[in-house]
């Protein structure tokens, strides 16, 4: 804070709101002596303080004419004296600091008991006080170890980061939060890289001193007082591990058998004193421990747990009794808020580092922007707070002791009263019902109800359900013994409850862990809803779920039923994604986790009816289309590391078939080619350097690999590659100048046919331009070729051999379905020279050119529609064609709900109309040209 924004705040006394009555009014008159010149509101301050707390007339007398000196410009002192401790030599250190310590405590009461200060300034000032304290005594106490040749290799330079040790801030004092009487929680560390392995038990063995007489110098009281009580517990298995530990052993404890109470201290936790920079370093470490990628409502049950131990230890069960109730531990008090926003924190800030605060109310405030925490549960849960830390800092400044407990007697809770200047009676029940409503705000959160009664339905098939990989572990059956009488009844409410559960019974048997996916289910009863319905309608998306259970996080994620974002944003949130990845292993896993959840949200939209098949179709396609070009950069990287660079224009990946019409659903592989421009016969730059033929070969399979390769997470699509000039003879990846030749002199009529479609998605600009530029002047070229009638009604005919078709409900082979539909909307494209690349636009460009008539155009678009919503739903729901007895009745009201039939015998009639009405429009296209 600058000295300008210092003279504005003002004085100590021309800020003072507030002020204690004094309980002993003969002491805190005769604090008065200490402080002669005090006038007016502060001098009724230091009186109402002293005469509150022996503890503050003590620091009175011994700071009073400081005080007196300080109080125009409050901040000012505090960092004058917060400042004055760098400057302490080791032999000063102790009695400096303990003055520091009675100044900082003296002016944080004081401001704190007049209003003058918040409760976050008061916090912040104590923390501060602990941060330059603790850091003075490492640096001071390392450089004493240098200077006698304990530290080896080190340098009295290396004093100034301690040497690589740092202290971690753990609780309150990591979140800036310390209380009036607090301790202070300390991880010590040192950064093992720093010395030669064969010098690391020796610098063990100092940092251990070092430690041992930081903690003595902070803590042991003296004439002067004590400075902090110093706690080291809250280290990797502090019973046997020595007080500081190198980075490496903390991080290979916390990666083996860290928990959960440690992950939760870690969301506080900061580097505080040392070496800061080595500090940060080893926090990002641990990143992946404390946030889980998955969100995480397993920890709901751990802190529930937790909770239940430390009631147990103090003896805090039963009903809230004013009389020493401990305001931190007990029924409703402030661990009770700390362990509800921390808990919802480690459930979600893996996937969302905005909820990754340190503090209470930065945390509460998080998670409420978030959409995580009500808006007037925040403001409740932050009043209480406030209000319990208020009553804590009081409790405490009566005589410096580290008490969270609330009075035992009549006049303890009278000195309370008077301290926060407050009827005693109206005190008590604003205590009462504060302490109440954070119990009953927080304790449906943690405490699982008990289970109903299971109906008694369906036992033959859920008696092997305890035999099922999910359900292997005892906590796992805990959870699902809750759950299940919910599911039950959910089953029983479908349409047809039997072949619901049969489904279910699929998915429960393909899940290889349950505890996280069940503990979701109860945090989020909505969810089982949704697996139900699922189930019971789309078993292919059932079994999807049953392998990637994982994508429901994104369901409770905040934006799952939000608008669709589109291809721009979807690529820019990609690309956001894999920038985080720290290297390309973890950046092709990312690109899976982020791709399937995306992928299941279109399932599920079109499922709920949310958006139609072609909408659908859309948004698959979007998504395809971000991955390739999210990958391809990523991919390019990753292979220039090893190979460098090839001179030219680079290179271009173009979409075809579906995915260059724009059009995809939940089964579709993609078709894409590759084409490149490099400057004559260049050759890479790299270490190993490759061809421009070798190279962008190699590069396009690595691109291929990277989608299609199964990993643990999974694949992304299966890629097609076919289409590319000469088919599997041809190279995988097309010089640009080959791509034309062969286009303009050696292609087939079906790989014009293909090119309709063609669409360039990521790679060099100018190259994209060209081949798009190229591709219009072909078409518009090729289009005028005497023999692309008869060349397609041949390939239709071995089409129809190769693929006849035949079945009732299949959507996609036969004459006038949904492949024949696509030929023939390509073959007027090919015919009139358009460029579009979607089939209701070539058709109509078929009707523009006077190729079509409107009874044309409606035969074939009406076809397009209805078979591409059939096999839509088909992909969807079972992954292959149609089979209405096969379906289960919510699939085939999905279906029929799909293509507006109100049964299956109106929907096969409509399927034999259109069809049967299509295939004559195409036939007639193929005929002579005059015609029609």
């Amino acid at each position: 804070m600058s000295a300008d924004q210092t003279a504005t705040l003002g004085s100590l006394e021309a800020r003072i709101v507030r002020t204690p009555r004094p309980y002993t009014p003969d002491r805190g008159t005769d604090a008065l002596a200490h402080v002669p010149d005090a006038t007016g509101a502060l001098r009724d301050l230091i009186v109402g303080a002293a005469g509150c707390s022996p503890y503050l007339a003590t620091l009175i007398g011994k700071e009073g004419a400081w005080l007196m000196q300080v109080a125009a410009a409050p901040e000012d002192a505090l960092r004058a004296t917060l400042d004055h401790i760098d400057t302490l030599p080791l032999t000063d250190l102790s009695d400096g600091l303990r003055q520091a310590k009675r100044r900082v405590a003296l002016l944080t009461a004081l401001a704190d008991l007049g209003g003058v200060w918040p409760l976050q300034t008061v916090t912040g000032a104590l923390t501060d006080l602990a941060d330059r304290a603790t850091h003075a005594a490492l640096v001071a106490l390392t450089s004493a170890e240098i200077a006698r040749g304990k530290l080896p290799g080190l340098v009295a330079e290396d004093a100034a980061t301690a040497g690589g040790m740092v202290a971690l801030a753990m609780g309150k004092m990591g979140a800036g939060e310390l209380n009036y009487s607090s301790d202070i929680d300390l991880i010590c560390l040192f950064d093992e890289t720093r010395f030669d392995p064969a010098d690391v038990a020796e610098a063990r063995a100092g940092f251990v001193r070092i430690t041992r007489r930081m903690c003595a110098l902070m803590s042991d009281a003296t004439a002067g007082g004590y400075v902090f009580r110093t706690d080291l517990r809250l280290r990797p298995d502090a019973s046997v591990t020595p007080v500081c530990l190198s980075m490496d052993a903390a991080e290979r404890y916390y990666e083996s058998v860290g928990r959960t109470w440690e992950r939760a201290a870690y969301i506080k936790a900061r580097p505080c004193a040392g070496d800061l920079a080595a500090g940060g370093r080893f926090l990002d470490t641990l990143r992946p421990f404390v946030w889980r990628r998955h969100l995480d409502f397993a920890a709901i049950q751990d802190a529930h747990d937790m909770r239940l131990r430390i009631r147990d230890h103090k003896g805090l069960h039963g009903p809230l009794t004013l009389k020493s109730h401990n305001m931190k531990l007990g029924r409703g008090g402030i661990r009770e808020i700390e362990f509800f926003t921390q808990t919802r924190q480690l459930i979600a800030g893996g996937r969302d580092p905005g909820l990754r605060a340190r503090g209470t109310v930065d945390g509460l405030t998080a998670l409420s922007d978030a959409g995580w925490l009500p808006g007037d549960v925040r403001d409740r849960l932050i009043d209480h707070y406030t209000f319990h830390r208020t009553v804590e800092h009081r409790l405490q400044m009566v005589q410096d002791a580290q008490t969270h407990t609330l009075p035992n007697d009549a006049d303890g809770f009278a000195r309370l009263a008077a301290f926060m200047d407050r009827d005693v009676e109206d005190l008590r029940r604003d205590l009462t019902e504060r302490l109440e409503e954070v119990h009953d705000l927080t304790e449906d959160f943690f405490a699982p109800d008990a289970p109903e009664p299971a109906p008694d339905w369906g036992s033959q098939i859920t008696s092997r359900w305890l035999d099922y990989p999910a359900l292997r572990s005892t906590r796992a059956v805990e959870i699902f013994h809750r759950l299940r009488p919910v599911i039950l009844r959910d089953l029983q409410d479908a349409a047809k409850p039997e072949e619901a559960l049969a489904q279910f019974d699929g998915f429960l048997s393909g899940l290889p862990a349950g505890v996280q996916l069940f503990s979701l289910f109860e945090a989020n009863p909505k969810l089982t809803r949704l697996i139900v319905d699922i189930c019971a309608t789309a078993p292919a998306l059932a079994q999807y779920l049953s392998r990637n259970a994982g994508v429901l996080d994104a369901v409770i994620g905040g934006d799952f039923f939000a608008p669709w974002p589109g291809a721009d944003a979807l690529s820019a949130s990609l690309r956001d994604e894999l920038a985080q990845a720290p290297d390309y292993e973890a950046a092709l896993t990312r690109a899976r986790l982020w791709t399937r959840e995306r992928h299941f949200r279109i399932g599920v939209h079109h499922l709920r009816g949310l958006i139609d098949a072609r909408t659908s179709g859309a948004q698959y396609a979007d998504l395809a289309g971000a991955v390739v070009a999210g990958l391809w950069p990523v991919v390019g990287a990753e292979f220039a590391r090893k190979h460098g660079h090839v001179p030219g224009r680079g290179a271009v990946v173009v979409a075809m078939g579906s995915l260059g019409a724009g059009r995809l659903n939940a089964q579709s592989d993609l078709d894409l080619i590759v084409i490149y421009d490099a400057d004559g016969e260049a050759v890479s730059d790299g270490k190993r350097p490759l061809p421009a033929r070798t190279y962008y070969a190699r590069l396009t399979q690595a691109l291929v690999t990277a989608l299609q390769a199964p990993m643990a997470d999974g694949r992304l699509y299966e890629v097609d590659m076919r289409l590319r000039p000469s088919g599997r003879q041809g190279p995988v990846a097309t010089s640009w100048a080959a791509f034309q030749s062969y286009q303009t002199q050696d292609a087939w009529t079906w790989e014009h046919l293909a090119l309709t479609r063609a669409r360039a998605i990521v790679g060099d600009d100018a190259l994209a331009t060209d081949i798009e530029f190229f591709r219009r002047k072909l078409l518009a070229d090729k289009g005028q070729g005497a023999t692309i009638r008869a060349d397609v009604a041949d390939m239709r005919r071995r089409l129809a051999e190769a693929k006849p078709g035949g079945a009732v409900w299949d959507a996609k082979d036969g004459p006038g379905r949904l492949m024949d539909a696509d030929l023939a909307a390509q073959t007027v494209a090919l015919l009139t020279g358009t460029p579009q690349r979607k089939a209701a636009a070539q058709i109509d460009a078929g009707l523009a050119a006077g190729q079509l008539s409107k009874q044309d155009v409606n035969a074939l678009c009406g076809a397009q529609d209805l078979f591409w919503s059939l096999q839509a739903a088909a992909r969807l729901l079972t992954g292959s064609i149609l089979d209405p007895d096969a379906l289960g009745e919510g699939g085939r009201r999905f279906v029929l709900r799909e293509v507006g039939c109100d049964d299956l015998d109106a929907l096969a009639a409509r399927i034999e109309e259109a069809s049967g009405a299509a295939a004559q429009v195409f036939a007639r296209i193929l005929e002579d040209p005059h015609e029609g």
